[in-house]
C-alpha cells in the first residue's frame, strides 16, 4: 500500500477525521516499511477508546523531511503484536496492555511496565498475570542480585534485577512504576487551572521542556504564534535547564569513580545555573514561566545582563572542572569501553537524546524538527559520539553544554528592550475533534506530547512520551556482559527519570 499518513509539522494540529485509519494488516505493513526500511522513528504509540473498540495511533518522526507522520487503526480487545518485527514498539505495547487490557498476541515479554489502575474501569481491578515474574538463569553458578526499589541514596525508587554468572551480568530486568501518579489520566477533560502544573511536575527536572511542549499543543490548537522575544526566552530557560542537569550528571559520574575534585565543583556549579533560572523567572526549576502564548514574566535588559555576567563566570569554572576529569587517565579508564550500546541496538530499540547521540545517531529535535526559532548554526556539526559507552555519553553532555552556552548568550545579548510577559491564552474549551503533536529536545532527549480533543472541546487523550520511556531498555542493554560493579556509572551515564516514565 502507499504511505498513507497525516503529515504534520512539529507543533501543529489537524482535524481528527483526517487521521488515516487503514485496516490492521495495512497499518502493520506501513509501520514495518516506514520504521525498518525508511528509518523513521517511533515518537509515540498509544490507544484510546473508539466507540466499542480502540484506536491505536502511531506518531512517526521522519528526520529526512522534518515531518511527523501519523496513522491509526481500529482494533478490538486483541491484535497481533507488532514488537516481534518492530522492537521499538516493545515498551509501548506493554503500556497499552496495562492501560486498556488490549492484548498484543505473541508479544515476547508481555507484562505491565508499571503498577497502576488502567484507564478502563472495567479492567482496573483485574488480576494482572506476570507482574512479579522475572526472567531467570539456571545453573549452579547462576545467581540473582536484586537492587531497590528503595535505594541507599536519596533517589527515586526503581527495582533492578540482575541475572549473573559470577560478577558478569547476563541480563538486567528493570521494573518501574513506583512513582506512578496517574498524570495522563488526570489530563482527561482538561485543560483547566491545574493542567500546566501537572505538566510541569510530570518530571520535575524537565519542567521547562514539558511546559514548552504543552504550550505548543495549545498554540497549535488555537493558531497562536508567540512573539520572537518570548521564543528566545523559552530557549534560555530550556538551555539553562539542560546545563544544570548535565552539570549535575557529570559531577555524579565523577563521584561514582571517586574523582572528588570534579564531583565537588559540579555540585556547586549546578546550583549556580539553577540560580540563573531563579533570576530569570523567580523559580530555580523554571516553573510558572512558560505559558501557552508566550512567557509569564517580563525580562528586561538589566536582568539579561545580570544573567550573562553570571553565566560567563560559571562557564569558566565549569570548563575547568570538566577538563580535570576528562584529562585524568584513571577516570577515562573507567569510562571508556564500559556500558557500550551499538548504533544498531540504538536504532532497533528507539533510543533518543544523549543516549542515541553517544551511539552515533545524529538526532536532535532542535535541528531535525525545529521549534522556538532555534538558530540552526549551533547544530551544523552535530553532537555525536561513536562508542556508545559511558565516556561517549559523558562527552556528548560536555559538548552539549558548550552549545547551550552559545544559545543562551545569543538570545540574552539580543535583548535591548523589555521582552513583555504574555497572558496565558488557554481557553476553557478547545476546537473539537482535533489532534495536535508537539516535540521538544528535553535535556535527556526527545519529548513528544500528543493531544486529541473530543466533541466537547476537552482532551479525550493526552499522551506524553518522556525520553526516559525510550531509553530505559537501553540501560538494560548497556549492562549485558558488564561487571556488576559497573552498574552505578552505567546507570548515571543514562540518568533516566523514574517519574517521567511513571506517568
Amino acid at each position: 500500500m502507499e504511505n498513507i499518513f497525516l503529515n504534520l509539522k512539529n507543533g501543529s494540529a489537524a482535524p481528527l477525521p483526517e487521521l488515516p485509519a487503514p485496516g490492521f494488516e495495512d497499518f502493520k505493513n506501513l509501520l514495518k516499511r516506514s520504521v525498518l526500511q525508511e528509518n523513521m522513528r517511533v515518537a509515540s504509540f498509544f490507544a484510546m477508546p473508539e466507540e466499542d473498540d480502540f484506536r491505536l495511533t502511531a506518531v512517526l518522526a521522519d528526520d529526512k523531511t522534518s515531518l511527523l507522520k501519523l496513522v491509526s487503526t481500529i482494533v478490538g480487545k486483541s491484535y497481533s503484536a507488532l514488537t516481534p518485527e518492530i522492537p521499538a514498539l516493545h515498551w509501548f505495547e506493554r503500556e497499552i496492555y496495562e492501560q486498556y487490557g488490549i492484548v498484543p498476541e505473541n508479544h515476547p515479554w508481555l507484562k505491565p511496565i508499571r503498577f497502576h489502575n488502567s484507564f478502563d474501569s472495567d479492567i482496573a481491578d483485574r488480576p494482572v498475570p506476570g507482574v512479579t515474574d522475572y526472567l531467570q538463569m539456571t545453573g549452579d553458578a547462576a545467581h540473582e542480585v536484586a537492587v531497590g526499589p528503595v535505594h541507599a541514596g536519596v533517589i527515586e525508587p526503581g527495582h533492578f534485577r540482575f541475572q549473573c554468572m559470577g560478577e558478569k551480568v547476563y541480563f538486567l530486568e528493570i521494573e518501574l512504576g513506583y512513582q506512578h501518579r496517574g498524570i495522563e489520566k488526570m489530563l482527561l477533560d482538561a485543560p483547566d487551572k491545574k493542567t500546566l502544573h501537572l505538566i510541569e511536575t510530570a518530571a520535575g527536572d524537565s519542567s521547562c521542556a514539558s511546559a514548552t511542549a504543552y504550550a505548543q499543543i495549545i498554540e497549535a490548537l488555537t493558531e497562536t504564534i508567540p512573539s520572537a522575544g518570548a521564543s528566545g526566552i523559552r530557549q534560555v530557560a530550556m538551555e539553562l535547564e539542560r546545563i544544570a542537569n548535565h552539570t549535575g550528571d557529570l559531577g555524579a559520574l565523577a563521584g561514582d569513580v571517586a574523582f572528588l575534585p570534579t564531583a565537588s565543583y559540579c555540585g556547586r556549579i549546578r546550583g549556580e545555573y539553577l540560580n540563573m533560572s531563579a533570576t530569570l523567572c523567580g523559580n530555580r526549576f523554571g516553573r510558572n514561566m512558560i505559558v501557552p502564548g508566550g512567557i509569564a514574566v517580563s525580562v528586561d535588559k538589566a536582568r539579561a545582563e545580570k544573567i550573562l555576567a553570571h553565566l560567563k563566570s560559571s562557564c569558566k569554572d565549569l570548563d575547568n572542572a570538566l577538563s580535570l576529569m576528562f584529562n585524568t587517565p584513571s577516570v577515562l579508564d573507567r569510562f571508556e569501553n564500559t556500558g557500550s550500546v551499538t548504533l544498531e541496538q540504538c536504532r532497533q530499540t528507539g533510543l533518543v537524546g544523549v543516549a542515541a547521540r553517544a551511539c552515533g545517531s545524529d538526532m536532535d529535535v532542535r535541528k531535525n524538527f525545529p521549534y522556538s526559532d532555534y538558530d540552526q548554526k549551533f547544530f551544523a556539526d552535530g553532537i555525536c559520539g561513536t562508542g556508545g559507552d559511558v565516556f561517549a555519553r559523558a562527552d556528548v553532555r560536555r559538548r552539549e553544554i558548550a552549545v547551550s552556552h552559545g544559545i543562551i548568550i545569543r538570545e540574552l545579548e539580543k535583548i535591548v528592550n523589555t521582552v513583555e510577559k504574555s497572558p496565558d491564552i488557554t481557553p476553557s474549551t478547545l476546537p473539537p475533534d482535533m489532534i495536535a503533536v508537539s516535540m521538544v529536545e528535553a535535556w535527556r532527549g526527545e519529548m513528544c506530547h500528543t493531544a486529541v480533543t473530543g466533541k466537547n472541546g476537552k482532551f479525550r487523550r493526552y499522551k506524553i512520551v518522556d525520553p526516559s520511556f525510550h531509553n530505559w531498555f537501553g540501560l538494560a542493554l548497556a549492562l549485558r556482559g558488564e561487571e556488576i560493579s559497573n552498574f552505578p556509572i552505567c546507570n548515571k551515564s543514562f540518568n533516566l527519570s523514574y517519574c517521567g516514565h511513571d506517568l
